[in-house]
């Protein structure tokens, strides 16, 4: 049996976690499943499959070309090189090692990054990361600061999904004793290397997962608190659950969340 708080701290109940807050942890299963949902979301990209072709050179080793346009005796490359006169005159193109080439190994459009994964082990890695986010100590060893806080799992009434502005959810979460979870999620550090260049110069830690049982006022008011992010029960997955493979992360649940919750069959 759980507690159920209200917004302002006092206890109105308990509930009873169903199966599939008991299920056994399977990192194997939480690993794969994550792994498919970021592979699956990817897009595709390739380079142009005429860059580096659109040019007028071509081979000049033949033995029946002139000798002032033929490179046999010259102790030249046998490659592509430009036709004509002027400085451009036996400039090597096309080849990779060439200025203005094709590249050797450029990415494909048509590459496939889908990764599957069975309907049953989606199913079973939902169900294990579902437990393994009641569960204090893989919470603490994901790095959660949740020392003050009273009981694990964390169920709220269902007025707290009702909140519109974000100082409210903040005083909720803070009259909790997540006030140390909330600043560490603040703190961001630059990323060691080339992904500083490429859009991602800072990475950012991930706070508490707050489950409410469908669409309500709480996904706005809570989007802008570094960290933390707002799931119904229907789009709940595996990567919301566990972030970069890792299990335990901190969720709070309002009651009817739970209610939904322990009714999945397994």
């Amino acid at each position: 049996m759980v507690t159920i708080y209200s917004i302002k701290g006092k206890k109105k109940g308990t509930i009873k976690l169903g199966k599939v807050f008991n299920f056994p942890l399977r990192v194997d299963l939480i690993k794969k499943a994550v792994l498919a949902f970021r592979a699956n979301r990817r897009q595709k990209y390739g380079a142009d499959k005429l860059a580096g072709l659109r040019t007028s050179a071509h081979y000049h080793g033949k033995s029946d070309l002139p000798p002032q346009v033929r490179m046999a005796g010259r102790e030249m490359a046998r490659v592509a090189r430009i036709h004509g006169e002027g400085p451009l005159l036996f400039v090597a193109r096309v080849t990779s090692q060439a200025v203005k080439g094709r590249k050797a190994h450029p990415p494909k459009a048509e590459k496939n990054f889908v990764k599957r994964i069975n309907k049953k082990e989606k199913k079973l890695a939902l169900y294990s990361a579902l437990s393994a986010s009641v569960n204090r100590e893989l919470i603490l060893k994901r790095g959660h600061k949740i020392e003050n806080l009273k009981e694990v799992p964390l169920v709220l009434e269902d007025e707290f999904a009702k909140l519109k502005k974000t100082k409210d959810v903040v005083s909720v979460l803070n009259s909790f004793g997540l006030e140390l979870e909330l600043k560490r999620a603040k703190e961001k550090k630059i990323r060691a290397g080339k992904g500083k260049r490429r859009g991602r110069k800072y990475k950012k830690k991930k706070s508490a997962l707050i489950v409410v049982p469908e669409k309500c006022d709480l996904q706005k008011a809570a989007r802008n608190i570094a960290g933390v992010e707002v799931s119904s029960v229907k789009d709940l997955n595996v990567e919301k659950l566990a972030p970069g493979n890792n299990p335990g992360r901190l969720t709070i649940f309002t009651k009817s969340a739970v209610e939904q919750l322990n009714k999945f069959e397994i």
